[in-house]
């Protein structure tokens, strides 16, 4: 993978999370996160109205920035070659025990030793 596959990457990744934070602030039935605002802070600066647009405006500029990263990454990700490697391709190079390397059954001990304490 190319650096401009990680660039876009990790570009995707700040805009899905900055996109799913103002999506979460918006006001909705349930209440969301608008209530981390409260009376004072932003909720003081920006009228009910223009919060609303800020954050309406900032959702829809990160869903097209996030479409748009979408786009790139699939086209960029077309264009790669990828090498498409199975563990499988390995197993016929792989050294096979004969019998001779086997060790022999009556090398082995029949009981294992064990101390017994008195």
């Amino acid at each position: 993978m190319g650096s401009l596959g990680s660039v876009l990457l990790v570009l995707q990744l700040i805009v899905a999370i900055f996109l799913v934070a103002v999506i979460l602030m918006q006001r909705s039935n349930g209440g969301a996160l608008s209530g981390l605002g409260g009376d004072s802070g932003i909720g003081g600066l920006l009228s009910a109205r223009g919060k609303g647009n800020v954050l309406t405006r900032t959702t829809a500029g990160l869903a097209t920035l996030f479409f748009i990263l979408s786009m790139a990454l699939s086209i960029y990700y077309s264009r790669v070659e990828v090498r498409k490697v199975s563990i499988l391709d390995g197993a016929n190079s792989a050294p096979v025990a004969s019998e001779q390397q086997l060790p022999d059954a009556t090398d082995a001990p029949n009981e294992p030793v064990v101390p017994i304490a008195e």
